[in-house]
């Protein structure tokens, strides 16, 4: 039988069987939380656009903070307010605690073994406290402070010769690569080049990686229609897929041959330490070290890129913001050296700015889903089990009820404010928040603040072809991160007196 026939049977078996599920169940549905009426089959897939936080949040504004859509045939629970987050988020954490499976998880993160896509369980546990205690502690993190102080001191040097010269920077590509490098380095313990990944280049491929974890995908939503990949996205995640088993072996292979015992551990060494060993609480082989490695690239890489690109887009957007930044960098640290990160303690403008941007700009607008491991009864509304849970973050930062003039660009909001973004505030989570929340915050605000002092503190910036810092397209591209779609180009000025 022809492929299209194949496709109109499924689908017309999947309808039948949709008609008599809801024919079946009528008689003991129990009150949802109010949403829009969705197609059979389908739900509400066709309200979903380009920029589906966006869609979310204006259907939020008819339905309410706590919404009920249909994705094909996955009930999903959408949150857009602070209030609802918390609910979800710390009063019944537990509930929420889990990961729904898709076929991105499947064929890129080994069958959901990595830390960022494993359900909830007894193996979540142990690689959470493996990764939060071995290799995401303060004391891990110092461990590496001369790796990002020589990575960051590259950049400087490169950007003081276009200072020089007088020409423009392509910061959100130099930021990219700065990000990759020092990601490689930690985990790694050496930096690659492009041509010993792929073809393609290293962070291409990590880019293209997190698209297809972040494009809709039928097969996730119409468990029915999974096997025909009529998006053709399947086939691709497997050979994405393929090329990260390949570079990965070939690291692990080198790390396990490797005598050098000198040398800083990273990443990959004290995973191996663990490999096999009958001691070990952590149980781990290869295909977890594996999934635990792309976890910590696609989370340190193009989460703090896109994080500084967009903090040094509106700081060159509000000019009289980047002098105030950059006037409490002249007291704190002076003009005659560059930052150290011992000085990122006293800089309470910059962490306003932080927060600020990322409560405009979050990294991920709508945070990795949720999955309900049993039936719950939130603000009188049935949820169900294996519900797939949705933290509108980007709706959040928006809440005209929580914050004033939520759409302009104002770190002062923060003077005396107790508001804080590591997940106990929730009109601020762009970290998450509970069980769930990043393990990798603190090394994260640690890269972000001192490559975004260090570039504000060195150097004045202009754009280039005068134009005016209002002129700056804002659009972003949606993914896994949120970056914004235009490189940051600017013209650097030399500020130091060394």
């Amino acid at each position: 039988m022809p492929t299209m026939a194949w496709t109109w049977t499924i689908l017309s078996l999947v309808l039948l069987a949709y008609i008599l599920v809801q024919w079946k169940s009528k008689t003991k549905r129990k009150k949802l939380p109010p949403g829009p009426r969705g197609f059979p089959i389908f739900g509400n897939l066709h309200m979903l656009g380009e920029f589906p936080h966006q869609d979310l949040h204006q259907l939020a504004q008819k339905h309410g903070p706590i919404m009920h859509l249909r994705l094909g045939m996955v009930p999903t629970i959408v949150v857009s307010s602070p209030q609802a987050a918390k609910l979800f988020l710390k009063t019944h954490d537990l509930v929420f605690a889990s990961r729904p499976p898709n076929e991105a998880s499947k064929h890129i993160s080994y069958e959901q073994k990595s830390l960022a896509f494993a359900p909830y369980g007894s193996y979540w546990r142990n690689i959470r406290k493996m990764c939060t205690l071995e290799l995401l502690s303060n004391l891990k993190i110092n461990s590496f402070k001369s790796m990002r102080k020589a990575e960051l001191d590259l950049l400087i040097k490169f950007i003081q010769e276009a200072a020089h010269e007088h020409v423009a920077v392509d910061l959100s590509a130099k930021v990219s690569s700065l990000s990759a490098d020092m990601s490689c380095r930690l985990v790694f313990g050496k930096k690659y080049m492009d041509k010993e990944f792929d073809e393609r280049g290293f962070k291409s491929v990590i880019q293209e990686g997190m698209q297809l974890t972040a494009t809709p995908n039928l097969g996730d939503y119409i468990p029915y229609v999974a096997l025909l990949d009529l998006q053709g996205l399947t086939q691709r995640m497997k050979a994405v897929g393929k090329i990260f088993d390949a570079f990965l072996e070939k690291t692990i292979d080198e790390h396990v041959q490797s005598k050098d015992e000198s040398k800083t551990k990273d990443f990959v060494d004290v995973m191996l330490g663990f490999m096999g060993s009958e001691e070990s609480e952590y149980r781990i082989e290869r295909p977890n070290i594996k999934a635990i490695i792309l976890d910590m690239l696609a989370a340190s890489m193009d989460t703090s890129a896109t994080a500084i690109d967009w903090m040094l887009t509106e700081l060159i957007r509000h000019p009289r913001i980047m002098k105030k930044v950059q006037k409490e960098l002249e007291n704190v640290v002076g003009l005659e050296r560059m930052v150290d990160e011992s000085d990122l303690d006293s800089l309470e403008y910059l962490d306003m700015v932080v927060k600020e941007t990322m409560r405009l700009h979050p990294v991920a607008h709508l945070l990795i889903p949720h999955e309900s491991l049993e039936d719950c009864t939130i603000n009188d509304y049935h949820i169900p089990r294996k519900s797939r849970l949705l933290i509108n973050v980007w709706a959040i930062g928006r809440d005209p009820s929580v914050w004033t003039e939520p759409d302009k660009f104002n770190p002062e909001r923060f003077v005396g404010s107790n508001i804080d973004l590591r997940g106990h505030d929730f009109e601020l989570i762009p970290f998450g928040s509970g069980r769930r929340s990043c393990p990798g915050m603190q090394l994260g605000l640690t890269v972000v603040r001192l490559v975004l002092a260090q570039l504000v503190h060195c150097f004045d910036w202009e754009l280039p072809n005068d134009m005016l810092p209002t002129e700056l397209d804002m659009t972003e591209e949606f993914g896994l991160t949120t970056p914004r779609a235009k490189h940051l180009l600017a013209i650097p000025t030399y500020r130091l007196h060394k």
